[in-house]
């Protein structure tokens, strides 16, 4: 584990976090059926490991507490491949600019709770976010800048 991942577990866990309480494994968010289909080695770099320990420590964890309900990842960190794969969202010149290629973003669902719900519960919360999105009525897709989060909420589809 580098120092700079090392460092953030040892703030969250200075701040009352504990390895325990956590409900979300670093695996789950790598983890990509798409790569596996086309035999991709979907393994994040140092920063996006930190990048998503930050969205599991400041963002998932505390809205998988607020609602208290097993959340479903549809999707977390995709390398470029994978994004092309998925048509996730790149620039004029084909560049993947999505924040699950940052390690920043993640797609979920929670059984017995429409998107809606879950969005308008995360909007009444004071949980830090940079994106909160309705996508297509199926997922949320929620993100985390560690310093830059804009509060953004809308639909998409």
């Amino acid at each position: 584990m580098s120092i700079k991942v090392s460092m953030r577990l040892r703030t969250y866990l200075s701040i009352g976090g504990s390895m325990t309480n956590l409900n979300f494994s670093m695996s789950e968010l790598i983890h990509s059926d798409t790569a596996i289909k086309h035999n991709i080695n979907n393994m994040p770099d140092i920063n996006s490991l930190d990048c998503m320990l930050n969205l599991i420590v400041y963002c998932l964890q505390p809205v998988r507490d607020l609602l208290k309900k097993p959340m479903i990842i549809t999707s977390g960190f995709r390398n470029a491949q994978v994004n092309d794969l998925v048509g996730g969202a790149v620039d004029n010149y084909g560049n993947p600019i999505s924040q699950h290629c940052k390690g920043q973003a993640a797609d979920f669902v929670v059984t017995g709770m429409t998107v809606q719900q879950i969005i308008d519960a995360i909007k009444k919360s004071n949980i830090e976010y940079d994106q909160l999105i309705n996508e297509y009525n199926k997922w949320v897709h929620i993100s985390f800048v560690k310093g830059r989060n804009r509060k953004s909420s809308f639909k998409i589809g």
